[in-house]
């Protein structure tokens, strides 16, 4: 199949892109169709909708609920179901542990192996055992392998972010001393540090490509010809060093990678000439370079002005990288393209996308703009490859597709009547007469029944202003002596409404996390503060064709950043044990995956929380079984829209501020991975497989249709 050029086909309306536009589809079965409702002003109230009967997933009818969305409403008594529910020995819950992490350098976000592929030995620090196929072990399904070695990378890097901010923080501390004390001569040593902690030798992602290299974690450390297992055209880095950690371009400034004469020896190799080009880098950082999309002309290396004004000042000679593009058209092998393209919000600079196999057809020597000979590669891409992914690129800027008003299947503009930073659309392009989310209330906060006591406060940190310029942060100290968060945003102007530009990002899961609470003395946007901030990024809920409701975002997230709250109505997990309709419950049981029970993997901070924690929580550690959930079945947020997946791209953190009771923790979604704009939100629901039956005793099973290459097949 011939792949037609960027400039073959009218460019379609960004509203016709966004339509027809394939999303992966991981949402579960739809909780509770609701007849139709018309939205009101933004911020006012929507008209309420006769109450309806619906289906729950399959099993069975569930009883009418009336609907109040109004903003600053009190939501209503929550209605009990238990008599129409069917009564189970089993247990249907959604729970903290999401999935075992396999580490190449340290502990990374969540990911789950794939039960199905070999699996080779990793280090016993490497995670504790999961009956769902994770057990300690690294899957050889190629996608994961690429997704925990970018996970890797991104926690050696907040890791060094982290770092390096002390380090300048402490430069800056001293430099604060001299100017106290008057010191005459302020272009000594002290102000030398404060320089040095702006050179770029002390890049974070550098450090952290360096620290994977010297622990053998780069994961094609032999340069290959074509496509790599695991990547897949369009994929997207936001530094060089990642696509190093991968292995894709091995070369962190170079735009020419290439196999050199030592790969001349290697199997498979015998018939070519090297250096061979395997792959470039195609980001405007040469003035001749022309790209047609699926034909480019590619500029050689060298006589680059890089420490001036970056235009050409020397003629280029047949050496090196280019002598190997020269060898790649005489030998006829692939060269792997990628772009690279401005994003403010890049902490590089700049995002990178790779675009598939591309041939050397032709060359030749001849003058610049500026005069001087340079080599020039024309390059035509190979056919059969997915669409080029332009659009992609576009919104990876953040661009909002259009305005709410025009969404296609628009049908309510903000499903939390002005309750959140932003309004959250819903869209139904799926039924006819299309019906928007019903059959809840929403709260951006959790609603505390009176029933149910909160312990009192916490004693706070005496931090003025942010706790992370703070040396004796007693915050921090409760978090294992270093902060949990580190901000890593870029700062710039406010991008099209959104917010995002000063927010934390978690360094790592964690046992559970400590944030300042209402009796420290820190500003309100302290970083320890981040999940108390509110939503941070535009989302979005969509309707599925065959598995309900999704949520997918508008803004790029990085790891590690926040999405959301898990809201509902704080419950006794015994007033909910008989609700096998009720698919919205959560187990806060935090204390049971710090302890390790029923497989779960312990996190990082485990051990130094347990032993305070022994004495005091014997009881529930007995029994096995949380004290509290949440229930957000008929009160809830955003977080409720955002289905299980078996490959997912969040965690779940658990998080204190305001009091230290982990049995009473906040349940946190996380972002494990770079998710791009329009990606579905998920999650692991961590539901174990056998573990609910139905009232007559038998197991109840459910399928997984989240479309994962290591689906499991069920959800439980």
């Amino acid at each position: 199949m011939v792949i037609p050029g960027a400039g073959a086909e009218p460019r379609r309306p960004r509203s016709a892109r966004y339509a027809e536009k394939g999303y992966p589809n991981y949402a579960e079965h739809d909780q509770c169709p609701a007849p139709r409702w018309r939205s009101g002003v933004t911020g006012g109230r929507a008209n309420k909708p006769e109450a309806r009967r619906g289906r729950k997933r399959g099993l069975g009818d569930a009883a009418a609920e009336d609907v109040v969305v109004a903003e600053g409403k009190a939501p209503p008594p929550i209605l009990q179901r238990e008599e129409e529910a069917a009564q189970d020995q089993g247990r249907k819950r959604r729970m903290t542990d999401a999935a075992a992490s396999v580490a190449a350098a340290g502990k990374v976000f969540p990911l789950i192996a794939d039960e199905g592929d070999e699996e080779v030995e990793v280090s016993a620090t490497e995670g504790g055992g999961d009956e769902r196929g994770a057990a300690g072990v690294c899957s050889k399904n190629p996608r994961l392998r690429v997704m925990k070695t970018l996970r890797a990378f991104s926690t050696n890097y907040l890791h060094f972010v982290q770092e390096e901010q002390r380090r300048a923080e402490s430069v800056r501390q001293e430099l604060k001393a001299c100017r106290t004390l008057k010191r005459q001569n302020r272009n000594n040593q002290h102000n030398g540090g404060y320089q040095e902690a702006k050179q770029p030798s002390k890049r974070p992602d550098l450090k952290a490509l360096t620290k994977m290299r010297k622990d053998g974690a780069i994961l094609y450390q032999d340069k290959r010809i074509g496509h790599l297992p695991g990547t897949e055209v369009g994929d997207q880095f936001y530094s060089r060093a990642e696509m190093v950690a991968l292995g894709i371009h091995s070369h962190w400034m170079k735009g020419i990678d290439y196999m050199g004469m030592e790969y001349r020896d290697k199997k498979g190799c015998e018939n070519f000439t090297f250096p061979l080009a395997i792959c470039i880098v195609m980001s405007g950082a040469y003035e001749d370079d022309v790209d047609n999309a699926d034909e480019i002309i590619y500029t050689g290396q060298g006589g680059n002005n890089w420490l001036g004004n970056r235009r050409q000042k020397a003629e280029q000679t047949l050496l090196r990288g280019n002598l190997a593009l020269k060898n790649s058209k005489d030998n006829g092998n692939p060269v792997r393209v990628i772009r690279g393209h401005i994003e403010k919000n890049s902490y590089s600079g700049k995002i990178y996308t790779y675009d598939g196999l591309y041939k050397v057809v032709d060359y030749c020597q001849e003058k610049g703009v500026q005069g001087h000979l340079v080599y020039k590669y024309r390059l035509k891409r190979l056919e059969g490859q997915p669409p080029l992914t332009t659009s992609q690129v576009l919104f990876a800027h953040g661009d909002v597709p259009m305005t709410i008003s025009e969404l296609p299947g628009l049908v309510c503009e903000d499903i939390s009547n002005g309750q959140e930073n932003f309004r959250i659309p819903a869209t139904n392009l799926v039924d006819n007469p299309p019906i928007p989310p019903s059959g809840f209330v929403y709260s951006k906060l959790l609603q505390i029944p009176n029933d149910i006591e909160i312990p009192i406060d916490s004693t706070g940190c005496d931090c003025s202003e942010d706790c992370s310029s703070s040396k004796n942060c007693s915050c921090a100290e409760r978090n294992g002596s270093d902060l949990p968060y580190v901000s890593t945003q870029r700062k710039s102007s406010k991008h099209n409404g959104s917010k995002h530009n000063s927010i934390g990002r978690l360094v790592e899961p964690k046992a559970v996390v400590y944030e300042c609470g209402t009796n420290c003395k820190c500003h309100c946007n302290c970083v320890n503060r981040t999940s108390q901030q509110g939503l941070k990024y535009r989302l979005e809920v969509f309707k599925t064709k065959s598995k309900g409701w999704g949520v997918r975002t508008w803004d790029t997230i990085l790891p590690g950043a926040l999405i959301c709250e898990y809201t509902g109505v704080l419950r006794r997990t015994t007033e909910v044990e008989g609700l096998l309709e009720n698919n919205y419950i959560f187990d806060i049981d935090c204390l049971e995956t710090m302890e390790g029970l029923d497989g779960r993997e312990q996190r990082a901070g485990s051990e130094l929380h347990m032993a305070s924690l022994h004495s005091e929580h014997d009881a529930e550690m007995a029994s096995r079984t949380p004290e509290y959930c949440i229930d957000a079945g008929s009160v809830g947020n955003v977080a409720r829209f955002i289905n299980h997946s078996c490959q997912p791209n969040l965690f779940i953190q658990c998080v204190l501020s305001s009091h230290s009771n982990i049995k009473l923790a906040k349940v946190m979604l996380f972002a494990a991975d770079t998710i791009p704009p329009l990606q579905e939100l998920s999650y692991d629901y961590g539901y174990r497989l056998d573990s609910v039956t139905g009232a007559d005793g038998n197991i109840v099973k459910l399928a997984c249709h989240c479309g994962a290459s290591n689906c499991r097949k069920r959800l439980y």
